[in-house]
């Protein structure tokens, strides 16, 4: 059994998740592309504070396994789940996948089939020489794998384009078509079946908590943990391909932007962000995944005990 637990950004997800793992001996498994990276905490979000309830560290996977600067990517994820699963499962504790990165979650609910030609090369620099609007067309011509709703910048296009052409190389037809109930290996990934809960809350009211929590992280770290990154060797160019708070804040540094005009420019960019997250979730949904969407202003309680009502079908 597998409980998700999934939403747009900032409506409480990891709190959510870690509380349950806590009160139903379980482990939690991060879908969030970017917190696979050590040293970048703030701008993605890690919270790991919330992992730690009444003195007791709920066990999380998935996050801090990578260098910042290096390119991980959905193949890896996919494998790095299965074996966490794996593990959690082996040792009668219940996993909990927690993110709101729709093609990580995806590749787990749906079991994309891929395979490792996902980070080829030769694609890849053949990618990075042409115009923004070819990548989309290129994109677009693969509309039966992907939504280009997931797409937020040039490198998260080129990521989505290597993930589809990867699903097309012989004997992977089907990217959405769940592999052989077996091991995680390039030929098939396990059908894992998952009870999957959405968190949501009234949009006027998420826009005010993402500014909130936007003005909270730049006045409490974010802007010097981007200055420690570029300092240790990461280019500019590099950084900003991460996307969001870490393009802006980049752009701030390096004098492209303004103080104020950073807060303005990044609480937009991060509100259009939760739009697409949720128009991703929708998508799923219409493609038969079911969602049991939860509103996030529920005490944290009544939350859980919706949750233990859904799992036991009364609801």
């Amino acid at each position: 059994m597998l409980i998700t637990i999934l939403g747009p950004t900032a409506t409480g997800k990891t709190a959510l998740a870690a509380r349950l793992a806590y009160e139903c001996s379980g482990e939690v498994i991060s879908a969030d592309s970017r917190q696979v990276y050590r040293g970048m905490d703030i701008g993605t979000g890690k919270d790991l504070g919330e992992y730690v309830i009444n003195g007791i560290r709920v066990p999380y996977h998935l996050i801090d396994i990578a260098d910042p600067g290096y390119e991980y990517n959905i193949f890896e994820y996919q494998r790095d789940f299965l074996k966490a699963y794996q593990d959690i499962v082996s040792r009668n504790r219940l996993p909990v996948l927690c993110g709101g990165s729709g093609m990580y979650l995806e590749a787990v609910l749906k079991g994309y089939r891929l395979a490792a030609a996902a980070g080829d090369d030769t694609l890849l620099a053949a990618l990075e020489k042409k115009p923004f609007d070819e990548l989309v067309r290129m994109l677009k011509s693969y509309k039966t794998l992907h939504n280009t709703t997931d797409v937020d910048d040039r490198s998260r296009l080129i990521k989505a384009i290597l993930v589809a052409n990867a699903a097309l190389q012989p004997g992977l037809t089907d990217i959405h078509r769940p592999g052989p109930e077996k091991t995680g290996t390039d030929s098939g990934f396990p059908k894992i079946e998952s009870l999957v809960i959405g968190v949501s809350y009234p949009r006027e009211l998420q826009m005010v908590r993402i500014a909130e929590r936007l003005e909270y992280r730049l006045e409490h770290g974010m802007i010097a943990e981007v200055e420690t990154l570029l300092k240790s060797g990461i280019t500019a160019e590099r950084l900003m391909k991460y996307g969001l708070e870490y393009r802006f804040v980049t752009l701030f540094l390096t004098g492209k932007i303004s103080r104020a005009d950073l807060f303005f420019e990044l609480n937009i960019a991060i509100r259009q962000f939760a739009k697409r997250q949720m128009t991703w979730f929708r998508r799923m949904e219409r493609q038969g995944i079911k969602i049991h969407w939860i509103d996030g202003q529920l005490p944290a309680e009544t939350k859980l005990g919706k949750i233990r009502a859904i799992a036991s079908g009364v609801i």
